[in-house]
Order: C-alpha cells, then structure tokens, then sequence
C-alpha cells in the first residue's frame, strides 16, 4: 500500500508539473522574444545618441581650429572672434527651458532629431559666406603675381609703373570697396553658432574632438577659394601669415554629419517597451518616464496645476536652502573661475602655438587633435578610475580635485620659460640698423634707406632678406628690381637689406617672412610635453570635484543644483571668457592689417614675450584665484567633518559632508562615476 500510494503521488505530480512547464516555457520565450526587442529599442537609441554626440563635438571642435582662419578671412580682432566662440552658449540658453520642460511632454527621439537638424542648418550658415563674399584677397605687389609686365617695388616715381597696371591696380581696389560689405558676413558665423547651441544636445564623446581638430588640420592645408581659382596662381603658401584655408569645407562635412545622426530618430517611438522581467524593478525616474510606456500620462488637468503650485511654492526654499550650502557655493565659485581659465585658454591655445612658435594651422590642429585630447581623455577616465578603486570619501575627493589643480597650474607655470623671441622685423622688432625697436613702430617703419621710395605703412607683404630680417614689403625693404613670378620672386638690390659691417651694401630678397630661430623648434617640443602633462593632470580633478558636488547635496535638490551650476558656468564662464580673452590679446598686437577701404582689419604680427605673459598670465591668474576657493571648500569640509568619518573613510567606506546629514547627501559612487558630466569637457584641454 505504500508503494501504491507513492507511485500515485508521483504520477500525479507528473501530470500535474508538464502543464506547468509548457506554460512557463511559452512565457519564458515571449519573454525572450519581448526582451529581444526591447535591447535591439535601446541599442538603436543609443547607437543613434552616439553619434549624435560625435557630430555635436566634431563641429564644436572644427570651430575652435578654425579661430585663426575666420579672424584672416573676414579681417576682424580676436575680441570679435571670442564673441562668435561664446554665441553658441548663448543660443543654448535660448532655448534650455523650454527643452527642459516640453521634453518630458513630447517625443523625445524626434526632439533629438530636430536638434540634429537645427544643428546642421547652422552649420551649414557658417560656411554660407564663402559662397558669397567673393575671393579671397591677400595683400601682394604686383610684381609678384603671374605678369608679363615687370614693375618696381621701390616705385621713387609713379610714372616707373605703366599707366595699365595703375589702372588695374586702382579697378580691383574700387571693387573691393563695392564689396567691402562682404566683410560683415561673419554675423552669419555667429548666427550659425548661435543655432549650434540651440539645437544642443549634452555630450560626453570623446572621439568627435579628435576628429574635429584632425578635420581643422586638413582642410588648413587647403586653399581657402580651392575649387574657385586656379592654385598654380596663388603666391602664398600655407606657412604664410596670410594663408586662410579652407575654414567653410569642414563645417559642409559637419552639417551632413549632424543631418545623417538625427535621421534614425524620426523613426523611433515615443517609449521603447520595457521587458516584463524588469517592470516590477526599481529604476530611475528618468529611465522609467522614457522606457515604459507610461499609461499614466494622461492625469486630471487640476491635479497638474496643484503639482505645479506646489513646485512653484518650493522653488525659493529650494533655492534658499541651495545658496545656504557653503560647500556648494564654494565649489561653484570654484569652477566658475577654473572654467573661465581654461575655455580661454583652450579657444586661443591655437592662435598661441602658431604666433609663439610660427608653426602652421595645419600642424597645431593636427598636435591639439592627437594628443592633448587624448591626454583629457585619459586623465578623466583615471579620475573616475581612483575614486571607484580607492573608494575615497567627501573630504579625499575635495583633496584630489584641489592636488590636480595645484599641480595642473604649477606646471602651466613652467611654460613661461618655453617661448620663442620676437621674430627680427624691421620697423616692428628691430631698427633698420639692427638694433632692438624702442620707438613708435608706425613712425620706424621709415628709414633713410628707403626714403626715396613711395611706399605705404599699412601694406602687409613680408619678405626675407639674406641677412635674416624680415621686411614688411619689397618697398620697405627697399628694393630696385625683381625676378620671377609668384612663389619664386626674387629681389635685388633691396638697400635696407645688407649685413652690419657694411650696410652700404645691396642684397637680395625673397618672398615670405623668414623663419623663427633656432631654439624655437626645441621650445616647441618642450612646450608640447609639458602641454600634454598639464592637460592630463587638470582632467583627473574632474571627476572627483563633480562627485564632490553631488555628494554635498540633499537628494530632492541635486537636479535643481546640477541646474543652477550648468547655467553658471555657461553664463558666467563660456559667453564672457573668450571675449576678454580675445581683448587682452589683441592689445599684444604690433601690426594691424588694413582693410581695402579703411579701418583696422586683422592682426598680421603679435609680440611674441607680451602674447606669452597675457596668454599664460591670465590662465594663471584665474587658475590660482579658484585654487583658493578650493582649499576653502576644503577648510569646510574639514570643519564639519569629525574624526570618526575620517576613521570611517580610513576603513573603505565612503565618507560624506557632515554627520547631521549622512543619509540625505550619501549617494553611491559608482553609479556617480558612470553617470559623470562636466561640462564641455571634449574641449578641455
């Protein structure tokens, strides 16, 4: 009988669990199936935001590299340059509110992709005026463009110039001024700036900068009117000052860039399905608004204008309690004033390395490109790195964050010591005899060896004489006669060109400025390695400083928080630092160009030791003022902690702001580290 029973026992429990496992085994492939769908949702979604990123940073990147070209090709200062740099921070907040609060209403996937679109019509706005403002003009004398007729540069009478070339001469000049209008088509560039930020989405690539400065290099190297004029007639090369590339073929492969990465977004639901496994689970408010399928949206229109009432009633305590943080305040002073230091520093290190160095566009986007953005890379990934491995608490993350940028500046210090003199221009650097310039440079561009000459101030077409000065045109330099056409124009019997011990005697000429000195090559070298160093070592602060932030912070407040410091730093750092910037360097300048028609146009040779001082001095200065807010960051922090969190940290766990408000302001690190922004950190360098 007990085997009986047990045999029916078990054959009913056999019976009975088969169903049970069809059942199961359907669920478990619809599951699968549902599961299948939802990650090929996502990955899409995410694959597209990607590059998303990458074409949003490329272009921001392309601008920067493009800085000097703009400045040459619409002849404006560098104050001009940094107002067109700040406009798309500008245009990001136009538009910021009203993103931040339809984007959770409307579909999101196709909010992006209008972003995109937007995006690439300012793109494309900023090379518009290449395609309107006629031909590129650099500053030549005729003798050295293609001609049959011979002329000389030292015109002691007009009447040595045929009356043709006189003409012709005064014809192109007359219209330039009927086009001079063509100059104030930069408005467009910042106009597409401007729609840049507008349709702006947060990045944290990497890559896309990369690429950006690697374009800015390639496209240097290319005439700027390439595919409009015929290259065998241009006279310059890209190592002349006057060189302008082709700034406006990168931002048309930028625009279509931006255009291809908003496509997939027109084609994705408003929700992407949520497996059945995970709807139970906890999750962000944030994933689960945009992964579920959210069937609660459709609320009493009463119950939303009381939530907004109340949200209304709570924003001045939230603010008050906000600004009543003493480490937040601190902090957000902090980076202000760190973020002023190095967007300036970041938008003109470009124009630094080629007037310090004399080195071309093409390799100082190439260097930026390969190396220091990978050096920021690097150093932000290593900060993360140590806060997760050594699991370092409040009061270890403001000591990092402060040591990164202690050290950071210290060895930006050391590159003042790593410039190049002033190059040896005669009338600018150095007098006509050789001695070093002391005078009103515009009243020594005229010496007694070029006095029977009828020669202009303003012209701005250097050449080198054999005894390794430069001169600012074949008149100045005095010279009779001339060979050649084009890039191989030679001049002789130039009289201000001769040696010391006899400066009676006549030389020869050739087109272009001569080259920096001999150290100059080796100052680079260093000036990179240590460039590289610093950037690295300011990039591994970042992270620590913004977990430091969010770690000090009531949890119901960290959006708002994160909020009012993007604002801040994008108002009060991004706009105004590459407009006082520009200001301060352009008042190193030594020699303005002219416009056709009059006016000051853009700087054509900047003093080398005062460019140096302004740059790295105001870097400096910034940086030091925000290393002080630190250390008072951490002087609070010091003063509210006790010595059982600094036992507590010492056994590996995770320190916080205070006692009185562990629970409220702890927030696990690891998730801080992957979620990590600061901002416009691809261009940091």
């Amino acid at each position: 009988m007990e085997i009986s029973s047990k045999e029916n026992t078990q054959f009913f429990s056999n019976n009975t669990i088969l169903p049970v496992d069809r059942s199961s085994f359907k669920s478990e492939s619809s599951a699968s199936k549902e599961k299948q769908s939802c990650c090929g949702g996502i990955k899409i979604f995410l694959g597209a935001l990607s590059f998303v990123y990458f074409a949003k940073a490329l272009s921001g990147s392309y601008l920067k590299s493009t800085i000097t070209q703009i400045e040459r090709r619409f002849d404006i200062p560098s104050s001009l340059v940094g107002v067109i740099d700040g406009s798309f921070e500008i245009g990001n907040l136009l538009i910021i509110i009203l993103v931040s609060y339809f984007g959770a209403k409307l579909h999101r996937p196709r909010i992006i992709g209008a972003g995109c679109l937007i995006m690439s019509a300012g793109t494309f706005l900023i090379a518009m005026p290449q395609f309107f403002m006629g031909r590129y003009r650099y500053e030549r004398f005729p003798s050295t463009i293609n001609s049959t007729v011979s002329i000389s540069p030292c015109l002691q009478d007009k009447s040595q110039t045929p009356l043709s070339a006189l003409e012709k001469s005064q014809a192109k000049i007359n219209a330039g001024c009927e086009k001079e209008a063509g100059s104030s088509m930069w408005i467009y560039v910042l106009l597409g700036n401007l729609l840049r930020g507008i349709g702006c989405v947060q990045t944290v690539a990497i890559i896309g900068p990369i690429f950006g400065f690697l374009l800015g290099s390639l496209c240097a190297k290319l005439y700027v009117d390439i595919g409009f004029v015929d290259l065998d007639s241009v006279t310059i090369t890209h190592k002349d000052v006057q060189w302008v590339g082709a700034w406006w073929l990168g931002y048309l492969i930028a625009g279509v860039i931006s255009v291809l990465a908003g496509i997939p977004f027109w084609f994705l639901p408003k929700h992407l399905p949520k497996p059945e496994s995970r709807k139970d689970s906890s999750t962000s408010s944030e994933q689960s608004k945009f992964i579920t399928e959210d069937n609660k949206d459709q609320h009493k229109s009463y119950q939303q204008q009381v939530k907004i009432a109340e949200m209304a009633k709570d924003f001045l305590p939230s603010l008050k309690n906000l600004f009543g943080n003493p480490v937040y305040i601190l902090y957000l002073c902090a980076s202000i004033i760190q973020f002023n230091s190095l967007i300036g520093m970041v938008t003109y290190k470009p124009k630094y390395i080629e007037q310090q160095y004399g080195q071309t566009s093409s390799k100082t986007n190439f260097v930026i490109g390969l190396i220091n953005i990978p050096a920021v890379a690097f150093g932000i990934f290593s900060g993360g790195l140590i806060m997760k491995k050594f699991r370092i608490s409040v009061l270890g993350a403001a000591k990092l964050s402060l040591g990164s940028s202690f050290f950071g500046y210290l060895l930006l210090l050391s590159l003042f010591a790593m410039g190049c003199e002033n190059s040896d221009v005669a009338g600018l650097t150095v007098s006509y005899h050789g001695t070093k310039q002391m005078t009103d440079y515009e009243q020594a561009l005229f010496s007694e060896c070029n006095s029977g000459c009828a020669c202009s101030k303003n012209d701005w077409d250097p050449i080198c004489g054999e005894n390794g000065v430069t001169y600012i045109s074949a008149c100045l330099a005095g010279c009779q006669a001339s060979n050649g056409s084009g890039k191989n124009t030679v001049f002789f019997n130039c009289s201000c060109v001769g040696t010391l011990q006899s400066p009676s005697q006549s030389s020869s000429a050739v087109v272009g400025p001569c080259q920096k000195g001999n150290e100059c090559p080796k100052m680079f070298l260093y000036f990179l390695v240590i460039s590289v160093i610093t950037s690295y070592t300011l990039s591994v602060g970042g992270t620590p400083g913004y977990i430091l932030l969010l770690r000090c912070i009531k949890p119901h407040l960290k959006s708002f928080a994160l909020g009012i410091y993007t604002l801040a730093i994008r108002v009060l750092a991004g706009i105004p630092a590459p407009v006082y910037f520009g200001v301060a360097i352009d008042t190193t300048c030594l020699k303005w160009g002219s416009k056709r028609c009059g006016g000051r146009g853009a700087c054509r040779l900047y003093d080398a030791s005062a460019l140096r001082y302004v740059y790295l001095g105001l870097t400096l200065v910034l940086g030091t003022v925000s290393i002080f807010f630190s250390v008072a960051v951490l002087w609070v922090l010091r003063k509210r902690s006790s010595p059982q969190d600094e036992t507590l940290s010492a056994n590996g766990e995770r320190g916080t702001c205070g006692t009185k408000s562990r629970k409220d302001n702890f927030v696990n690190s690891d998730r801080l580290i992957q979620t990590t922004y600061w901002p416009e950190k691809e261009t940091r360098l």
